[in-house]
């Protein structure tokens, strides 16, 4: 049985580019069925300071996976490698 695929989305607002991720991933998620975590960072210290300059982050199952762009096919190829035994 495949286990359910945790996805995070790091996000701040008034950036473009993360608006643009978190509209690729919620439609992602439609089709393909896994867990999504929007986070966003604004006024958390910690989080500025580990994501700000990198925003949107995507984490797939707690690896970071993409920065500034989501790429579909690649974001694709992750979540079928993730559920290939080793």
């Amino acid at each position: 049985m495949a286990s359910i695929h945790k996805v995070l989305v790091y996000h701040a607002a008034d950036c473009h580019l993360c608006g643009r991720a978190l509209a690729q991933v919620r439609a992602l998620r439609e089709e393909l069925g896994f867990e999504l975590e929007e986070i966003a960072i604004d006024g958390d210290p910690e989080l500025e300071a580990a994501y700000r300059e990198l925003i949107p982050v995507v984490e797939i199952d707690g690896e970071r996976a993409f920065t500034y762009y989501v790429h579909e096919a690649a974001f694709r190829r992750r979540l079928d490698a993730a559920q290939t035994p080793s």
